[in-house]
């Protein structure tokens, strides 16, 4: 059995997210998980678990997501790459397809993980960005969130930057860096951290869209570091502008 590293990109807008769902594909779409491997099942010929670096929540999408599965089909991975790539959804693709080491995984190995979130500001929403984009009715004070940005950073407790209120594990993270970029009518916010609980990225982005149009001030992040509570933040922006841009592992 060979260790087969995954590389890959999708569209998470029809699907329920990477996890596997019991409910099987169904008419949205199922889980990335569910449409790859029930491709890998084809090519193996039994079922196969395929382990992601990061669960993404259901809409979001992924510029570079890795995976990785036992493989015993004798393929290459070029091969594995084309076969999957033939017969995937064409909102899933396979970047890579590379031998790991046998102890490799996907998740534990990974140093850090970066997502990005797209937003437009204009008068009128983009026709072209309406799928991928938050739109924002008003312009967002960028400075007020560059300093709630700084606020961010570093090793904190983000129990309140969570939607799971019987979260087990520790809520402390590591975010080595935030940057906001704005282009005009396009804002992006690309978070790096050590690890993100399920909605954290997102509702980081909605408190820094309420401090841009002045709804919070940046030092209520103080505020709710010091009180855990999750009743001080926003609820989670929409997904659909959300991207995992990159899984950082030691060269």
């Amino acid at each position: 059995m060979r260790n087969i590293k995954l590389t890959l990109e999708y569209d998470g807008s029809r699907y329920d997210g990477w996890v596997k769902s019991d409910k099987g594909i169904g008419k949205k779409g199922g889980s990335i998980c569910d449409r790859i491997s029930e491709v890998l099942k084809e090519m193996e010929g039994t079922d196969v678990e395929l382990i992601p670096a990061i669960r993404t929540e259901s809409g979001v999408h992924a510029m570079k997501q890795v995976a990785c599965f036992k493989s015993n089909s004798g393929k290459s991975p070029l091969e594995i790459k084309q076969y999957l790539n033939r017969y995937l959804p064409r909102d899933i693709a396979v970047l890579s397809a590379d031998y790991a080491e046998e102890r490799f995984h996907p998740a534990f190995n990974a140093k850090g993980f970066v997502f990005e979130y797209h937003l437009t500001v204009g008068e009128v929403p983009s026709v072209f960005e309406r799928k991928y984009n938050h739109y924002c009715f008003k312009k967002l004070d960028i400075e007020a969130m560059k300093r709630a940005a700084a606020l961010l950073k570093g090793k904190h407790d983000f129990k309140a930057f969570s939607d799971n209120p019987r979260m087990k594990k520790s809520t402390i993270r590591d975010i080595s860096d935030i940057t906001i970029y704005d282009a005009g009518n396009e804002v992006s916010v690309t978070m790096e951290a050590d690890d993100f609980w399920p909605n954290m990225a997102r509702i980081i982005v909605a408190l820094l869209v309420s401090i841009g149009h002045h709804e919070n001030e940046p030092e209520i992040i103080n505020r709710i570091f010091e009180s855990g509570d999750r009743s001080l933040n926003p609820e989670a922006i929409e997904p659909k502008g959300l991207f995992l841009s990159d899984v950082i592992y030691e060269k």
